[in-house]
């Protein structure tokens, strides 16, 4: 059932618009007695979801009893991120994921399932993994708060992937993961109906559809004439119809089809938002449909401290590095460590341009942050920031093509998480 929606690309809802269609939701959906409300990490800022989890608190004041940050793989939240991003809301309600050991296996989805959607790029059965909170809570409500956004596992970003992923455990993840890599993100990207999308809907129509799901989701883009952000559609509802609504204006809202390829591509990473390239390769997986073969991906990353956020990750990512498709595949056959940990094997697709264009990291000179030997140690090339941020200017770029003094064209994205680019002739409808 869908409990509210609205949405168009040229709506633009303030926080009192989703306060209240959030509440002529929750008025319908009636008196709770205990609410779990499962929000996105500060990786997800923009989406809106910290100021629609406060409003959650607002409505049910000590009903809503925990907050479960999606965090799948991601550092926890500081106390400095819950308090920018809940507001008011007292920070004790917040619970920490831990995907390694807080975890329980609702059901397994076949390998034969696996293989069917997957068009037998794997044959591995899916183990469908949440927190136990929501199984061992007795909640009788589980709001699920995110953004739809294209998404380079799963197609588009959010409804069910907030529960198996946000709050699944090591072997969901990692498997999942794989299943996208190994199908090919460029196939996916955009796509409300992928092989990734298909198993999580099996998991939920046949081992959490007891549990009392409502999923409010938020779409968020750039305006392109004046380059703010904002947000374009609230919908809040119990099953699949409500996620295709949202993803249908967020393929409107946040994807780009250009009409030719691009030469170089300057990407900011914020510093409050980016900090590792596990979330920083947002950068190389949303525009690589747009660059052209021997192109160039500038990425400015002030902040960039770690590759993976979890340290395992990190320790795989350093030592095998962003080589492309065939080398990682092989690394898996030979590694035990790799095919035990198929979310990094797949992130390290993910992070590569497969040698058709190159890759150029400009990390900060601080102290923690990564030095010119690690960003090349795993097979990037290094800027000097100061050197490129000169040249390519964030505060005075726009988002877009931008013509440079010396007559050089580049196109400039200031938040990879927010869009997907191609051009026409690399974009399967």
């Amino acid at each position: 059932m869908i409990y509210y929606e609205i949405g168009s690309t040229e709506l633009e809802l303030t926080a009192e618009d989703l306060k209240k269609g959030l509440f002529a939701a929750l008025d319908k959906i009636g008196k709770k007695n205990k609410v779990l409300a499962i929000p996105p990490d500060y990786t997800r800022l923009p989406s809106r979801a910290g100021e629609l989890t406060e409003f959650t608190w607002e409505y049910y004041g000590n009903k809503l009893t925990d907050v479960l940050p999606a965090l799948g793989t991601h550092t926890p939240m500081t106390d400095h991120q819950i308090t920018h991003m809940f507001g008011k809301m007292p920070a004790s309600l917040i619970r920490e994921h831990d995907w390694r050991n807080d975890v329980v296996t609702v059901g397994t989805v076949s390998g034969e399932f696996v293989k069917e959607v997957s068009e037998g790029a794997v044959d591995f059965p899916w183990p469908a993994q949440v927190n136990k909170l929501l199984i061992e809570g007795n909640f009788d409500l589980i709001l699920s708060l995110g953004q739809v956004v294209p998404h380079e596992v799963v197609g588009m970003a959010n409804y069910n992937k907030n529960i198996f992923v946000g709050t699944g455990g090591v072997e969901g993840i990692n498997k999942s993961h794989f299943v996208g890599a190994a199908y090919g993100m460029e196939r996916m990207m955009g796509h409300a109906d992928t092989p990734v999308r298909r198993i999580f809907n099996y998991a939920s129509d046949n081992f959490t559809n007891h549990l009392p799901i409502v999923y409010v989701q938020t779409v968020v883009g750039l305006d392109k004439k004046d380059g703010k952000i904002k947000t374009r559609g609230l919908y809040v509802g119990d099953n699949f119809d409500v996620f295709t609504k949202a993803a249908k204006l967020a393929l409107e809202v946040n994807f780009d089809l250009l009409d030719k390829p691009l030469k170089k591509v300057v990407v900011y990473l914020d510093p409050t938002e980016f900090k590792s390239t596990w979330l920083g390769n947002k950068s190389v997986y949303r525009t690589r449909m747009a660059i052209d073969d021997n192109g160039e991906l500038i990425v400015i990353a002030p902040a960039l401290k770690e590759f993976g956020e979890d340290k395992e990750i990190d320790r795989l990512i350093r030592k095998y590095g962003y080589h492309g498709t065939p080398a990682t595949l092989k690394f898996c056959e030979e590694n035990e460590e790799l095919r035990n940990n198929l979310s990094a094997a797949a992130h390290l697709i993910h992070g590569s341009s497969e040698g058709r264009f190159s890759i150029t990291y400009c990390p900060g000179k601080e102290k923690e942050n990564l030095t010119q030997a690690e960003i090349e140690s795993v097979g990037f090339k290094y800027g000097d920031i100061d050197l490129i941020s000169s040249k390519y200017n964030p505060e005075k770029l726009k988002d877009g093509y931008n013509t440079m003094p010396d007559g050089e064209e580049i196109f400039y994205i200031s938040n990879p998480a927010l869009g997907l680019w191609a051009y026409k002739e690399r974009f399967n409808h």
